[in-house]
Parts: C-alpha cells; structure tokens; sequence
C-alpha cells in the first residue's frame, strides 16, 4: 500500500487501525481543507497506520469519534494554520480533550522535497509530513483563545476594516483630486476632516465657486475654529484659479459619493478604535506594551502573536513577529539580509508605526536611528527596521512585567547623551 494511499473514513479497519496504534504514541497530522479533509495516523518510527479522508462538516463528528476510540497511550493531533477553515475541527477536537499542535505552513512546504525527493505537496503527504515533523518535536500547543482575546480579535477585525476602507477612499480622493483640482492637496492634508468634509458638500472647484461664502462657513466649522483665514482663502482662490480638469456632473457626484463615504469610513474607524483601546485595558500584556507603542498596537500584539509570557526569549518573539532576519549567500556572493516577514503583516505594519512615534519623541531611539541612517548613506528603511527588530525584543520585556528603557536598547553615552532613564 503507497505511503500516501488514502481510504475513506467510513471503510477504515478499526480492528486492524487499533491493533498498530495500542498502548503507543500516536500522532494524527490533518491537512485542512474547505471540504475534504485529510488525517495521517503514524505511530513511532514514522509507521504510517493509516490516511483517512472525510468530508467537513458532514463527517467531521464521526472523524471525533474515530480519534476517541483509538486505544493509544496518547494522542496528538496536528495542524496548520490555514486560516478559519480549521477553526471548527480545532473546537470539536479541544472539546474532546485532545491535545492540539500546530506547525507554520512554511516549515511543512520546506520539508517536502527532503521528505521523499520530490518537491510536490499533495493532501495526503502534507498529512504525512506533519505527522513526521510533530515525531521531531517540531510544533507548540495551541489552545483555543480566550473569551478576552477573541473578543479583542474581534474589535481588531472591524478597525482594521473600516481602516482599510478610509484608506482606499483617501487614496480614490487623492486621485480625483489631482485631475480635477490639483492644489488642494497641498493646503489641506488628505487625512484631513476638513478636505472630505468640503468634498462631500460641494464636489469640485466649480461647487466651491458656486457658493463660496458657504464653503468658507464650512471649512471654518468643520475645523473646530483652528483653521485661519489666510488659508480658507487660498482655498477658495485655488477653486478659482486651478489649472485642473473641469468635472462634468456625473464627475461631481462620484466625487461627492467618495468624500461622504470616506467620512462615514472615518468615524466608524475612530469608534472601532476607541472600542479596541478600551478592551486592551483589560488585558494587562496590551496594557503594558501599549503605553510604549500605543494602545491600538498593543493589542494587535497581543491579538496576532499572543502573550509574550507564553514565549521563552524575547528571540523567539521576534521571530513569530516576522522581525528575524534571513540572508541568502552563496560563495563569494554575500546575500542582503532581510526580513523574514512571517507571520501577520498587520504585526508589522503597527510596529512600523509605532517607530516612527518614538523616533519623533524618544530623543535616545531618535539620536540612534539618525546615525544609524548617516552610516548606511541615507537609507531610512534599514535604521526603521533596525529600530523596529530592537523594539520587538524589548517588548517582550515589557509585556512580562518590565518597563520600557530605550537607554538599555542603546549606549547613550555613544550617542553623546546624558545617562537618562525613560520608564
């Protein structure tokens, strides 16, 4: 029988199934799908008992029950983590008190061709390998989250949401804008309330031109009094004057219909973010570290890669945060080192943000990041990552009770700055 023959599960064996696997360690690699689902049992030495298959939901009860009855000394299952398709077969099998593991997708992809020869990756042999690599030792628990953490995953989902919509809106915006009216873009920032706001009433140049009395009303109410005169006058002068394409009426309105859209985007994102900074409170990890990366990034932490107590060295997090470096060199030929990126990109794209905060207001990480960037000629990417590998490690300090030193991340006394604790 081939290694990676499969057999429905409704025509397995039991008797010959629980012969192989009594009184032994068995292990049970499922590869995930939306439908039909795959299950190795291998038992020490990499005996391979058998490859079941089964259609999810349908089957997957009965699958339970199959894992129930096997007479093993213990039984692991398991998973990658593709995904939501998983997320119900994890439940039904933590409910049934099974011990459940998980390996990164790309430690199985990488080990397909040193498995057998043969690079290809089928349902049955990436089944096999899990199997292979959790009798390894490769592979963490991985418990069903909690009712507070799901619920912050939640609230990070919708930010993230309306976050994703008020960005590709600006984005449309700024676009428009720079066929229709041009100059507008360089009094008023994109991100702006006001730019939408006055987009959203009047449309184009020839709306503002229409009414501007109105318009300057507008613009001095939706900023709250903070915006002076000398600029709501530019403003309506460069409708007058713009070198811009004149909008027919159908241009107008879909102008109208994407600034008022951008607005509806922007106060659900405030309210949704305000919702997740309020939960982060209650998680003490997202408390701590968000008073050092602000309380959105603290819980998209906390939510993405977990607690940091549940990590041994803060290496270890920076890896699951996608922070560790890889290099690909050969011979004479010295390879760039580089982000793994592994991992959420939603982690990295609030670490990256939160460098850029404390690089404006840590004078010590600022000091350092300017003569990181004078050494390596000007280039600011590689000092942001530096600072930002350096943050993760120190985050994981943070979140396990300790407070934040930037003076402990770099020599101030190289920096040329006063010995100054920052807590």
């Amino acid at each position: 029988m081939s290694r990676y023959q499969s057999v429905e599960l409704t025509r397995v064996e039991s008797a010959r199934i629980n012969d192989r696997v009594e009184n032994q360690r068995t292990i049970v690699g499922i590869d995930i799908a939306k439908t039909v689902q795959y299950a190795t049992v291998m038992v020490p030495d990499n005996d391979v008992v058998v490859t079941v298959r089964w259609r999810h939901p349908a089957q997957t009860p009965l699958f339970v029950a199959f894992l129930e009855e096997l007479p093993a000394s213990s039984v692991e299952v398991v998973l990658e983590p593709t995904g939501t398709y998983g997320d119900a077969l994890r439940h039904q099998l933590s409910a049934g008190g099974f011990d459940v593991y998980r390996i990164n997708p790309k430690r199985v992809h990488d080990a397909a061709e040193v498995f057998d020869g043969v690079p290809s990756s089928h349902d049955a042999k990436a089944a096999n390998l899990l199997c292979v690599l959790r009798q390894m030792g490769v592979g963490e628990l991985w418990p069903l989250g909690d009712e507070q953490r799901r619920t912050l995953t939640a609230a990070i989902s919708v930010m993230e949401l309306y976050d994703e919509q008020y960005r590709r809106n600006v984005n449309r915006l700024e676009a428009l804008l720079a066929r229709h009216w041009p100059e507008l873009s360089s009094l008023l920032e994109l991100t702006s309330l006001t730019l939408p706001a006055l987009l959203a009433q009047f449309g184009s140049p020839d709306g503002v031109n229409a009414a501007p009395e109105e318009a300057a009303a507008l613009m001095a109410t939706v900023s709250k009094g903070n915006m002076r005169q000398p600029k709501i006058t530019a403003i309506i002068a460069s409708a007058e004057t713009t070198v811009g394409q004149p909008a027919v009426a159908g241009e107008r309105e879909s102008i109208m219909a994407i600034a008022s859209d951008t607005l509806r985007a922007r106060k659900s994102l405030r309210q949704a973010r305000t919702a997740v900074e309020q939960l982060s409170e209650q998680v003490p990890a997202a408390a701590a570290m968000g008073r050092v990366v602000g309380k959105s990034s603290g819980a998209v932490l906390v939510s993405k890669l977990g607690d940091p107590k549940d990590f041994p060295s803060a290496r270890s997090y920076e890896k699951t945060a996608g922070a560790n470096l890889k290099e690909r060199s050969s011979g004479q030929h010295q390879g760039r080192l580089s982000l793994t990126k592994r991992g959420s990109p939603v982690v990295r794209k609030y670490l990256y943000l939160a460098v850029l905060r404390l690089i404006q207001h840590d004078p010590v990480i600022r000091a350092w990041y300017l003569k990181k960037v004078e050494r390596d000629g000007g280039v600011k990417m590689k000092a942001l990552v530096a600072v930002m590998r350096k943050l993760v490690r120190a985050l994981w300090h943070v979140g396990r009770g300790a407070p934040f030193d930037s003076t402990k991340l770099y020599e101030t006394k190289r920096l040329g700055l006063p010995a100054v604790s920052k807590t």
